[in-house]
């Protein structure tokens, strides 16, 4: 008689080599703890780690580029995920076509195993040295606001701060201006034990489109509640309780102002990460990790 073998189980974790994918997602983080996995709490990296592992038949975990705090948005976030060599043939359709891309199929069936308020826009095998995080030269974030009397229109109020009071955009464009360049944003961060709160803010500017003011923030990368934090900053001074001089003194200090409060989550989304050409992600890769090791 033949003894019939046992098959691993479905969601066993197999060792061995990897194809690492990138993904490009967009997300409404209201209903979010966050990006980050956390016991109990519904996530974006929660539900995604478990949507690609029913797909892939195995345990996966994504890695972002930026970790975004609850109730924060994306329309251009970017992670990778390192997936068994065995389990890749689980991603593929028998109905796909040659010429379609090679990942389509699997973009098309998460669309049917995630949420509605998780999309995942485009998956590719990222290219030699890639890491979603390490690897990015900078984070491109967008914070909205409006100021209409009858507040944000409820197809809006999801993803834009109803703000009631008057602000001078003029003000806030001077206090902002100081602020570029490589610093120390300590009071504009959350403490995270060993992590270094020395950032190089590359855009900090303003527009206003009738009662809609947006914020256009781009740095190299962002500590805990930083872009958040500089925006709450400015609007005080947009108010007039301070001045623009205020803003740049606080860049002298060690450890996170209490004078202000971070601005609201819902008017933050992350809409762009940028990357070195192929041939400069590991290098970009190292060089990162280094500072963030020094910090």
């Amino acid at each position: 008689m033949t003894t019939r073998r046992k098959r691993p189980p479905r969601n066993s974790s197999v060792p061995g080599p990897v194809v690492r994918l990138r993904l490009d997602i967009a997300y409404d983080g209201t209903d979010f703890a966050g990006w980050a996995a956390q016991a109990e709490q519904r996530t974006v990296a929660g539900v995604l780690d478990e949507a690609l592992a029913t797909v892939f038949r195995c345990p996966v975990q994504v890695r972002a580029a930026g970790r975004t705090d609850a109730g924060v948005h994306a329309t251009g976030q970017v992670a990778h995920v390192d997936v068994p060599v065995d389990a890749v043939p689980n991603a593929y359709s028998r109905n796909a076509r040659p010429e379609d891309p090679e990942f389509l199929s699997l973009v098309r069936r998460l669309a049917k195993f995630l949420p509605a308020d998780v999309r995942v826009l485009d998956i590719a095998r990222a290219p030699a040295g890639f890491d979603a995080r390490f690897s990015a030269l900078r984070r491109h974030y967008a914070y909205r606001l409006s100021t209409a009397p009858h507040g944000v229109l409820p197809q809006q109020a999801r993803f834009v701060t109803a703000w009631p009071r008057a602000l001078d955009l003029d003000a806030m464009t001077a206090a902002s201006q100081p602020m570029l360049g490589l610093h120390d944003f300590a009071a504009f961060c959350r403490h995270r034990e060993g992590a270094t709160t020395i950032r190089e803010l590359q855009r900090l500017d303003w527009s206003r489109d009738e009662d809609l003011i947006t914020a256009q923030v781009s740095a190299d990368a962002f500590c805990w509640s930083m872009v958040r934090s500089l925006v709450g900053a400015l609007l005080a001074v947009g108010e007039h309780r301070r001045t623009p001089e205020w803003c740049v003194e606080l860049l002298s200090a060690t450890s996170r102002s209490s004078d202000f409060a971070a601005a609201p989550p819902q008017g933050l989304t992350l809409v762009a990460v940028d990357y070195p050409p192929d041939d400069q992600l590991t290098a970009r890769n190292l060089i990162t990790r280094d500072i963030r090791s020094r910090g």
